[in-house]
């Protein structure tokens, strides 16, 4: 589900940017990893055989591709992942696997480079939270990679997972600026020990007369029952400092916020997305900007606060982003009876590209494989896979000839953007326009004037 790869004329090229909203995946479930606590080495090792599995280095390619096909000026990426093990107790820790730099990698062999953006020394990347390597709690067995890194079989690992954004590598230059920040809001798993953090990054990129911001988040997808969701919490925070900047502004990420959200007790919820349990009331029936209950849903909030969703229709089942196997063998088993107007088993849009004010859409798509077809996908290796992929093809219909697994568990969002005029024009706020400069002159000559007058008026009297 891609967009046909179109050659604008440099005119058109001036004030038009594409960009592309993508979740790469750490490879593991984290919520299935929870389910196992306090057993942490069962957890640990639970998502280190998933990490295995879902093996980056088939996946970078095809998402390498992937963006070679469109060449987006941006790239909002989520879930940017270094795994790092470390044997001993008193080690260091070596990184083991670091999915951006593979990505990046990836990209140079498609002809169509993409770089971490930068400005000076700074860098656009959050690195979000983490899960440190603890010896014995995190300690995982993988003979096959540990032996010649480390000559053991065993080591403890850990996870940093965060947001970047990317660039295309001959838009490198146009980049101003670079900053991050973090949401105040954070879930705490067990206080203080384990507290997922989350932030946004954001880069300052020149298009056609002006620069524009663009940013990418990654909001909490974890919540409480009983109380309001984090990620609704993080939502405002982000609306407030994007309104505070005052500048042409597109955020892209993954909200982890379907419109249905918080969804009624009698609906289907096969992504366990906030509910009517918590202190929110249900979402209303067939949402819009009008009727839609924003308070404890991150895309209504962003929408309510005058960003416009670029697209694809986040309330059409066609345009869903997540819900396939923690494994990438197709869709989840378990979600497909939930998903009867998706043909690709997904169920929940979380995925989303927003724009400020005066930036026109275009066009938009979704950018993923279209499991089961092969292109695009990788052939399955391991065991569960390929029964998981059996499973979910039995179950829509379809034969394989072969068990494929798919890039990343999200679906990308692309959009096609106009940077109007007015919002680019590039104005130096020190220097009043010309007009201004009339008035003022126009001002200060009948005040001399009329004070000339009053001198020789008073000389007058005084004689």
């Amino acid at each position: 589900m891609t967009f046909a790869h179109e050659i604008s004329t440099q005119a058109d090229a001036d004030a038009t940017v594409t960009v592309v909203s993508r979740n790469i995946y750490l490879g593991a479930d984290v919520g299935s990893a929870l389910e196992l606590l306090p057993d942490m080495p069962a957890a640990a090792q639970l998502m280190w055989e998933q990490v295995a599995a879902t093996d980056f280095s088939r996946r970078a390619p095809l998402l390498a591709a992937e963006l070679a096909a469109d060449a987006p000026d941006v790239v909002a990426i989520q879930e940017a992942t270094t795994w790092e093990c470390r044997p001993t107790l008193f080690g260091s820790s070596t990184v083991v696997f670091d999915f951006l730099a593979q990505l990046l990698e990836a990209t140079q062999d498609t002809g169509v480079e993409y770089v971490l953006a930068s400005a000076g020394d700074r860098t656009a990347m959050n690195p979000g939270y983490s899960i440190p390597a603890l010896p014995f709690l995190t300690t995982v067995r993988d003979p096959e990679t540990f032996q010649p890194l480390f000559g053991t079989d065993s080591a403890a690992c850990g996870f940093t997972i965060g947001d970047a954004l990317l660039v295309r590598a001959d838009r490198a230059d146009d980049v101003r600026d670079v900053g991050q920040g973090d949401y105040s809001t954070i879930y705490s798993i067990v206080p203080v020990l384990f507290e997922i953090d989350r932030g946004y990054v954001w880069i300052d990129l020149m298009v056609g007369a002006g620069e524009v911001r663009f940013v990418t988040t990654h909001l909490e997808s974890l919540w409480s029952e009983g109380s309001t969701p984090v990620n609704a919490e993080q939502a405002l925070e982000l609306v407030e400092v994007v309104d505070g900047w005052g500048m042409p502004s597109v955020v892209m990420g993954d909200f982890n916020s379907d419109p249905r959200d918080p969804r009624p007790l009698t609906e289907p919820n096969p992504g366990l997305q906030p509910d009517a349990t918590t202190d929110c009331r249900a979402q209303v029936e067939n949402p819009s900007e009008a009727t839609a209950r924003a308070e404890c849903s991150p895309y209504w909030t962003m929408v309510r606060a005058g960003f416009r969703d670029a697209g694809p229709d986040a309330l059409d089942p066609l345009n869903a982003t997540w819900g396939s196997s923690p494994l990438l063998a197709g869709p989840d088993p378990d979600r497909l009876a939930q998903a009867p107007n998706n043909p690709f088993g997904y169920t929940d849009r979380l995925d989303y590209v927003f724009t400020s004010a005066g930036i026109e859409v275009v066009e938009s798509s979704l950018v993923s494989a279209t499991w089961p077809t092969p292109e695009g996908l990788w052939e399955c290796t391991d065991a569960q896979q390929v029964e998981n992929a059996d499973l979910a093809a039995t179950i829509m219909g379809v034969e394989l000839p072969r068990a494929f697994c798919l890039p990343t568990d999200h679906v990308g969002v692309r959009a096609r953007l106009t940077i109007p005029e007015p919002a680019v024009a590039a104005q130096d706020d020190n220097r009043l326009p010309v007009l201004s400069w009339l008035i003022i002159l126009g001002v200060i000559a009948a005040l001399s004037g009329l004070i000339s007058w009053w001198a020789i008026r008073r000389s007058s009297l005084e004689r």
